[in-house]
């Protein structure tokens, strides 16, 4: 099934949305709102499950489902921690910066936790005070837990995925280096992240889904043009049980509980990194990658990073080409106080 949280209030009026993205059902007759779902999912899910059969065969009443209205699926969280399972982007960005590759990093995974509580909608603008903060988006992998206890095997953090969607974990790259200098990690540098109108059960991914990972392209736009389409299910070194095993090692994890699989991104063919859509590549999730690949190439950065009224779009579609988790599209725009 699909779910979203149109904006209302705080946390969201919880829908039931068509497997199309057309239309969609209040889900209030069994729960308000998708925190609450999650809170109780096996007595709800089920009758969640029910109201969105009864939305496809038009037993149900119904809306058009329109994505600019919705929130994302959890307007906050208790918890948002971003991995990074595709070590080529860690050992790209690494590299631009001048930061070595430490070797454990391909066999424990880097994760930092995010602030939860301003999620953005999907449609949202993307306030900033200065372009020169190097703003940048980051197309990932979501998923959203239910309850996963301190310690949990990976067959125990595998069944505790509950949905997927999509994010862009917003990054400010030129704020990064002077505060990870400083040994505490990132927190002015990753402002509110934003999340797809929909998130969907992993069923709804059919053969896509293989109880970790989605090998589905992850296509991402700069200004209309295409800027990435890179394999989700390719170079994922560290799957989503592995993260969540990792995130739950000394604590438990709440229901509810975002974890990322940080920015998605394949190696080119010949084992170097990508190229650009333009050259026959996959491109890229990210500006940074980009950057990162022209230094390579070229000695020298030739595509800036993202700049008031630049807009940013991130979809993922099935293989029949219909949208799955609808589009995170937002612009970028100065931040009036």
């Amino acid at each position: 099934m699909k779910l979203a949280s149109l904006k209302h209030g705080r946390d969201g009026r919880l829908v039931v949305v068509s497997k199309d993205l057309t239309r969609a059902t209040d889900a209030f007759i069994v729960v308000p709102t998708l925190q609450a779902a999650l809170d109780d999912w096996e007595r709800v899910a089920p009758r969640l499950a029910d109201l969105a059969e009864q939305l496809e065969h038009g037993s149900v009443p119904s809306f058009r489902f329109h994505e600019h209205d919705c929130a994302s699926p959890l307007p906050r969280a208790y918890q948002w921690a971003d991995g990074s399972a595709y070590v080529n982007h860690v050992e790209l960005v690494r590299k631009a910066r001048g930061a070595e590759m430490p070797a454990s990093f391909w066999t424990d995974p880097l994760m930092y936790q995010g602030g939860s509580d301003t999620f953005l909608g999907p449609r949202d603008d993307i306030l900033m005070a200065d372009e020169a903060y190097g703003i940048d988006f980051e197309a990932e992998i979501a998923v959203i837990t239910g309850d996963v206890p301190m310690g949990a095997d990976l067959a125990t953090a595998r069944a505790a995925i509950r949905l997927v969607m999509l994010v862009n974990d917003v990054s400010l790259r030129n704020l990064i280096p002077a505060e990870l200098a400083k040994g505490f990690g990132f927190f002015q540098s990753k402002p509110s992240s934003a999340f797809s109108p929909v998130a969907v059960t992993p069923d709804e991914l059919g053969d896509a889904w293989d109880g970790g990972k989605v090998s589905l392209p992850l296509l991402s736009a700069v200004n209309g043009e295409p800027f990435g389409r890179p394999d989700a299910g390719v170079d994922m070194t560290f799957d989503f049980p592995r993260l969540l095993a990792h995130a739950a090692k000394t604590r438990p994890l709440g229901a509810g509980c975002i974890v990322g699989s940080g920015t998605v991104s394949n190696k080119d063919a010949d084992g170097g990194p990508g190229k650009p859509i333009a050259e026959g590549g996959l491109g890229y999730s990210c500006i940074a990658e980009q950057r990162t690949v022209e230094t390579i190439r070229f000695g020298e950065v030739r595509t800036p990073f993202l700049g008031f009224g630049d807009r940013v779009r991130i979809e993922m579609k099935d293989r029949a080409g219909h949208s799955i988790f609808g589009a995170i599209e937002q612009t970028v725009r100065r931040y009036g106080g």
